[in-house]
């Protein structure tokens, strides 16, 4: 086992495995917890609550990392926008106000969010010293599609909102960016050791604005991490061959790979980072025969460079746990 912080830092090729969603959904135990707390902001806010269930799965698997149990949506709601989760659709946010978002204040900012501050801090004095405590944020264009309510299902937005606001986008994106960097470094003052920077809709960007949209907020969000000596994970979900310019430009310590992304195109074409992930989180709904073979191919594949092993995306809801601890056993025991 290792230390992924060591992985992402002195680029060492060793055994090192957690998962995206690996606290939640999946769990009886979760799911008992949130029946109790059907208002899951509220339960994000509850800092003992929250810092129970990011603990969850470490008792139950062999992980090296925790990863904070919180929302990326905690960000727009600190800025002024109400949050509520609607099942079966997923969330909604109350109308962007522009004047109330950028005339938020740094100190209203954290007070708001203080809760998730103090979970990191009560998850850090649980937690073994040998394991990685991850935060983590979402990226500006990510926040955005939910902060205008952009998204007309699963896989669609509708990209016609953005030039119906009679606001600047580009102050919005600045201002976005300078409120993460705020959360990242209040994350890692708790007691966090990484953040990841998920940019789950990337693959939605228009290709004539994937350098606005998504490599220069990355790329100003991962500078302020270096200077801060932050380590950080991107992962650009479904921007497909663009993964490439996305590395050559942000230059991450590492980025996580979506299940779209061939391994072998990855090693071949991804230098000078840490690997992450890839593997197809419905893999674990199939046979352990099935699963074992997709989980050997990035295994052999990375064998021999900086790698971390995760999925492509996070753990469904519908996955067994025990599942789950085969996985870990089978990639232990390689």
């Amino acid at each position: 086992m290792s230390n992924i912080k060591n992985i992402l830092l002195k680029k060492k090729s060793c055994k090192s495995v957690w998962f995206m969603r690996q606290a939640g959904r999946y769990l009886p135990e979760f799911k008992k917890v949130r029946a109790d707390n059907p208002n899951f902001i509220e339960l994000c806010l509850n800092s003992n609550l929250s810092a129970e269930i990011t603990l969850q799965p470490l008792k139950r698997f062999d992980l090296d990392s925790a990863i904070i149990f919180s929302d990326i949506l905690l960000v727009p709601y600190a800025l002024g926008q109400d949050v509520s989760f609607i099942k079966e659709e997923g969330p909604k946010l109350s109308e962007f106000d522009f004047p109330t978002f950028i005339n938020k204040k740094e100190g209203d900012f954290k007070s708001k969010l203080e809760p998730v501050y103090r979970a990191i801090e009560i998850t850090r004095k649980k937690l073994e010293k040998n394991k990685s405590l991850i935060s983590f944020v979402g990226a500006p264009w990510t926040l955005i599609i939910y902060m205008f309510n952009m998204k007309l299902d699963k896989k669609n937005i509708d990209i016609n909102i953005l030039n119906s606001k009679k606001f600047n986008l580009n102050e919005i994106f600045n201002k976005l960016i300078n409120f993460l960097c705020i959360h990242i470094k209040n994350q890692i003052n708790a007691g966090a050791d990484i953040v990841q920077i998920f940019d789950s809709w990337a693959g939605l960007i228009p290709q004539n604005k994937i350098k606005e949209f998504c490599y220069r907020p990355n790329l100003e969000i991962v500078n302020f991490c270096k200077k801060e000596h932050i380590p950080t994970i991107c992962f650009p979900k479904g921007i497909k061959e663009n993964y490439y310019e996305f590395n050559e430009v942000v230059r991450p310590d590492g980025i996580n790979l979506d299940p779209d992304i061939d391994p072998l195109w990855a090693k071949e074409k991804l230098k000078n980072v840490t690997l992450q992930g890839g593997l197809d989180p419905k893999n674990l709904l199939k046979s352990n025969k099935e699963l074992f073979e997709a989980a050997t191919k990035y295994i052999q594949t990375f064998k021999d460079i900086p790698y971390i092993f995760n999925l492509g995306h996070g753990l469904l809801p519908e996955t067994d746990p025990d599942k789950v601890d085969k996985l870990i056993k089978f990639y232990r025991s390689f």
